[in-house]
């Protein structure tokens, strides 16, 4: 009777551990974002085990999340939209708030989460003036994303507050570019508002092309020139001061060729939020994590974009180059592989 129970009792922890999902959130689910996210799951760019995602989007946002629905049914995935309520400001943001209970929900059914690229953040949100430069295009995003962030990881608004990553340290939470700014800024960080004419004092389009490739961090052309063949952001290089943490690299440093398409960037950094990577003169933070929690990453450039990863798309750089794919130009500069290992440590994290 005693070995029937023992190996009762290992038939169910198989079953269990065979079942078992892994439980993405995306926040902000909306079609292009969904398109990207699944393309980067069939090309097995990220390959994780069991993987079930749910998308999370506050109700007030000005997307319209029928055209998720429609492409989720559409395409047959078996993927979950919610929508969370409850009235957000800025006041409410950094404490317990009507959205509060959703969150502690969110992260105790999940074992991650992802927060994409997008517009400025209101800087309210982190008690400064609004630059005429800024430009607030959907207010209830950004306070659905530094709300649940903070939640998360607690911040210097609120020191006595109780992170949920205490409950779970080794839970993962990915920003790019948008996301990683918001990761500082629920943390208590700050913002440029503008780095052309905030860090280098430029105030024309013109001054912003004229300068070093390695500090443009969005494509000006697109100021002047009506030509929809042009990429929309630049590629740089950035200098990785721990890639260890971004590709599980044991290298002391990396400089690889990246992709932006931002003109914010993070000021002061928020509470145990430390930087990883720089612009090559230092001036831009690139990259961070976080101390205490070793899988919160934020990355301002763009790893995602299909536009990166699919060698049939082609743009140009500025308008007097030639058509090329984003793969192709990472390519030539001996920096796709470090965007494959990006998303393979991205799931390695999961698996």
């Amino acid at each position: 009777m005693r070995k029937f129970y023992l190996t009762l009792i290992l038939v169910l922890i198989s079953i269990v551990g065979f079942t078992q999902k892994n439980n993405l959130l995306l926040v902000h689910p909306t079609q292009y974002n969904l398109e990207l996210f699944t393309y980067l799951i069939d090309n097995k760019i990220i390959n994780i085990d069991s993987l079930q995602i749910t998308g999370v989007y506050h109700k007030d946002e000005n997307y319209d999340y029928s055209k998720s629905q429609t492409f989720i049914r559409a395409n047959n995935l078996a993927i979950k939209l919610i929508e969370i309520g409850g009235k957000l400001t800025p006041n409410s943001l950094y404490k317990k708030n009507t959205c509060s209970n959703s969150y502690i929900e969110l992260f105790k059914s999940s074992n991650g989460v992802l927060f994409f690229g997008g517009p400025d953040l209101p800087p309210s949100v982190y008690g400064e003036p609004m630059s005429l430069l800024t430009r607030v295009s959907d207010p209830y995003r950004h306070y659905l994303e530094l709300s649940f962030l903070f939640h998360l990881l607690g911040g210097m608004q609120n020191p006595n507050f109780n992170a949920l990553l205490k409950q779970n340290p080794d839970y993962v939470i990915y920003g790019i570019c948008l996301g990683m700014q918001t990761i500082n800024v629920a943390a208590g960080g700050t913002m440029i508002q503008d780095i052309p004419s905030e860090v280098y004092q430029h105030k024309t389009v013109e001054q912003v092309l004229n300068s070093a490739k390695t500090i443009q961090h969005r494509n000006y052309n697109k100021n002047i020139e009506n030509d929809k063949a042009l990429f929309s952001g630049s590629f740089h290089p950035i200098k990785i001061l721990n890639p260890k943490q971004l590709i599980n690299s044991e290298k002391v440093e990396m400089t690889p060729l990246v992709y932006s398409n931002h003109h914010q960037a993070i000021e002061k950094t928020g509470k145990n939020i430390q930087i990883i990577a720089t612009s090559v003169d230092r001036k831009i933070i690139e990259a961070i994590s976080h101390k205490k929690y070793p899988n919160v990453i934020g990355v301002q450039f763009h790893p995602e974009g299909i536009y990166l990863h699919n060698q049939q798309l082609q743009y140009k750089t500025d308008p007097n180059k030639t058509l090329k794919s984003g793969k192709q130009i990472l390519k030539e500069n001996n920096s796709y592989q470090f965007h494959l290992d990006f998303w393979k440590t991205f799931s390695e994290k999961f698996n």
